[in-house]
């Protein structure tokens, strides 16, 4: 039986995933806006080719970061969550262990591509500069540690203003600027993004050092430093399997097909930005709340935030999808009339991030309960989607279908392997914590139905008022059906101001 007290802290518990997916919802909504920028200078002033061989020297990059980085996107909650009772130095102390390992694990990272960077490079170098990507490493990983300081301790703005602010307008910037410059103009590309990353690192490192300062009476030991790398292996392992299966298929097209290709793909999946984000929206902000509930035991609450907040992703996602799917032909046509060709690539990219929020929300919750089965999972979907990829891209050059095709083709294969993580997972978390996860409503499909008839209607029409009215018309429509027949009480508190304490009591 639920006792008022344990209702009110769900209720608690409830607003405060509300409040931080709110504000990151928004911070993805301005990211969007802050990339068109760069998508217009990357396409029309370098080209397909360039954007191709930077897209594929950015896979390798990533991966590596997010692995150095340790899992303390998720795991430092749960380590911070354990020490709950210890005063704040040893809280600051704990998230400095993290930043050194991340430090020391990507200087040898760093320092192998150094020497071997033909990995990062299958389709070449754009120029003599693009070498110097490997700096990124070590600033991403000591970024995203921060950022989940932060989240900790209730503090979204930081993630919002460095990943969907500063990131994104100073590669939009740096690009344009990189390109005026003959000196850098070739690896313009590669040096806009290394300035993006070190302007992120500086945006979240002042707010971490008001927020818990310097470390005091700090001295690492080795053998607690090596428990902590042991014990994230299985985080390491399941976020680096989730990033890859968004990388993986540009890593393919960049083995099987050619720069331009890579291009186009890219172009549609930076277009699909935002739902691909927006998944994560909630992560921060969710995973001290899972774990305070693992902690005392409280799985039913868990189920219940599991099934609320995935609904609120795919019921967003859904919308967001619709709005830059429906019209996917005018969308990539703004880019030149060569990214038309991704059209298919974008609507299919579009679909694979709304099946894969059950997915995203279900790992939220297994990464702490069963660590080993979810990293097994996660294991065969990226198998799975790696053989779909290469199947589906060797069937189109087989048949003779154009670049387009083979862009459509991976990011099929990347929609499938999606969709069947989705099930899988789901289906392990409701076995454990013994209570339904679902995050479908049929009112989705209602809504969806709707806003694809208004949005062909608009297809008929010139692609400018396609876009400036058709949009807006696929978007309300949306909006009011889902409002009115998907949305209970419980589901809008995601649009009302909460009061929430900026932390939880237990932890401070």
């Amino acid at each position: 039986m639920t006792t008022p007290a344990a209702a009110s802290q769900d209720t608690d518990d409830l607003a405060a995933i509300a409040k931080g997916g709110r504000a990151n919802t928004l911070g993805f909504v301005i990211r969007l806006v802050a990339r068109i920028p760069f998508l217009v200078i990357a396409t029309r002033l370098y080209g397909a080719e360039a954007l191709g061989r930077f897209a594929s020297a950015l896979v390798l990059i990533e991966i590596v970061a997010l692995i150095c980085s340790l899992g303390e996107k998720r795991g430092l909650a749960q380590r911070l969550s354990e020490g709950a009772g210890e005063n704040r130095a040893a809280e600051t102390n704990l998230v400095y262990d993290g930043i050194l390992l991340a430090l020391a694990y990507s200087a040898v990272a760093a320092g192998v591509l150094l020497v071997f960077p033909e990995p990062m490079f299958p389709n070449g170098t754009n120029g003599v500069w693009d070498i110097w990507l490997v700096a990124t490493i070590p600033a991403f990983a000591v970024t995203e540690i921060l950022l989940a300081a932060q989240a900790y301790r209730f503090d979204i703005a930081t993630t919002v203003r460095a990943r969907a602010i500063i990131e994104p307008w100073t590669i939009s910037i740096a690009a344009g600027v990189f390109f005026t410059i003959p000196a850098t103009r070739e690896s313009g590309l590669a040096l806009a993004f290394i300035a993006s990353i070190y302007a992120g690192l500086l945006t979240a490192l002042w707010p971490f050092l008001r927020t818990y300062g310097l470390p005091r009476g700090w001295r690492p030991a080795p053998r607690a430093l090596l428990a902590v790398s042991a014990r994230a292996f299985p985080l390491v392992g399941a976020d680096a399997i989730e990033r890859g299966t968004r990388l993986l298929d540009i890593f393919i097209l960049g083995l099987f097909a050619p720069p331009s290709a890579v291009g186009i793909y890219y172009a549609a999946q930076q277009i699909a930005s935002l739902p691909q984000k927006l998944k994560t929206s909630f992560e921060p902000i969710l995973s001290p709340v899972i774990t305070k509930n693992l902690r005392i035991g409280n799985m039913d609450a868990i189920a219940a935030q599991v099934r609320q907040v995935g609904f609120w992703i795919i019921a967003v996602q859904l919308g967001i999808a619709l709005v830059l799917g429906v019209p996917g032909e005018a969308v990539m046509g703004l880019w030149g009339p060569d990214y038309v060709a991704g059209t298919a690539a974008l609507a299919f990219l579009l679909a694979a991030e709304v099946v894969a929020s059950m997915a995203v929300v279900s790992e939220s919750v297994l990464v702490y309960i069963a660590r080993k089965r979810n990293l097994a999972i996660s294991v065969g979907i990226i198998a799975l989607q790696a053989g779909l990829t290469i199947a589906l891209i060797e069937a189109a050059e087989r048949f003779g279908l154009g670049k387009g095709y083979e862009a459509a083709g991976a990011a099929g294969a990347l929609m499938i392997a999606l969709a069947v993580s989705s099930l899988v997972k789901a289906l392990l978390l409701k076995h454990l914590l013994g209570a339904p996860v679902s995050n479908w409503r049929w009112p989705l499909a209602h809504a969806a139905a709707a806003a694809v008839v208004v949005g062909y209607a608009f297809t008929w029409l010139p692609e400018w008022i396609e876009l400036l009215i058709g949009v807006p018309a696929v978007l309300g429509t949306y909006a009011l059906v889902i409002w009115r027949r998907g949305f209970d009480e419980a589901d809008k508190v995601l649009f009302r101001k909460q009061v929430v304490p900026e932390a939880d009591p237990e932890l401070s």
